[in-house]
């Protein structure tokens, strides 16, 4: 099954717009930062190529996703990272052993198709009642960045100067559909790598240019 990464330009042609399709998710997402004393979801003013056009970011294999979180939680609990060729019970074990831990990620603790990373610094993935019943826990992509910085050399990727992202999906894909397929390189952790560049060419450019990204 698919899982496609859109970039969000939190931009004001688009959040001051009385059309914002994403305008009741931002004011959930304030709610929450605001409860736990962080400042809302930045807006930013209009600037020469950046527009409130939202946009593919990444697709990858949802299996793939629950991969890389596997090889994040076996790193971050000092156990030793090894490839695997399907998911497996130690996944869930690792899950439930780990709960705490892997509440405390913002790689690992994320709604699969929902929610949202924002360009916001906070340490763990932000919860209340109202986030749960809608996209899941609120990430942060500063966050997001930090662990996927930390697991790239266990998967053999140098986070300062990763190989370059793949090209996005050229349409939306359905949860029913299968991700579109890539070329993936010859390492035992192809499709962990495949989703940590995904992931970070996201996190990356929510912080460089104001977005947030959304899972679908």
């Amino acid at each position: 099954m698919a899982c496609d990464l859109w970039l969000v330009p939190l931009v004001d042609v688009l959040c001051h717009s009385p059309d914002n399709p994403f305008a009741e998710e931002i004011a959930t997402y304030d709610k929450a930062l605001h409860e736990a004393g962080l400042p809302p979801v930045p807006v930013f003013g209009y600037m020469p190529g950046l527009s409130g056009d939202v946009a593919p970011v990444a697709g990858f294999d949802y299996d793939a996703l629950h991969f890389l979180r596997r090889a994040y939680l076996l790193q971050i609990c000092g156990l030793q990272v090894t490839p695997v060729d399907e998911l497996g019970g130690d996944y869930e074990q690792l899950l439930e052993m780990f709960e705490t831990t892997a509440q405390q990620s913002h790689l690992v603790w994320h709604y699969d198709h929902a929610g949202a990373y924002v360009p916001v610094d906070f340490d763990r993935p932000l919860a209340n009642d109202e986030l749960l019943e809608g996209g899941g826990p609120l990430g942060s992509s500063h966050g997001l960045l930090r662990e996927l910085q930390a697991v790239g050399p266990a998967i053999g990727i140098d986070p300062a100067n990763p190989p370059a992202s793949p090209a996005p999906p050229g349409r939306p894909t359905s949860l029913e559909e299968r991700a579109t397929t890539v070329p993936y390189d010859d390492s035992p952790y192809a499709r962990e790598r495949h989703v940590w560049l995904g992931l970070h060419a996201a996190a990356t450019r929510s912080l460089s240019q104001g977005s947030m990204i959304v899972f679908s």
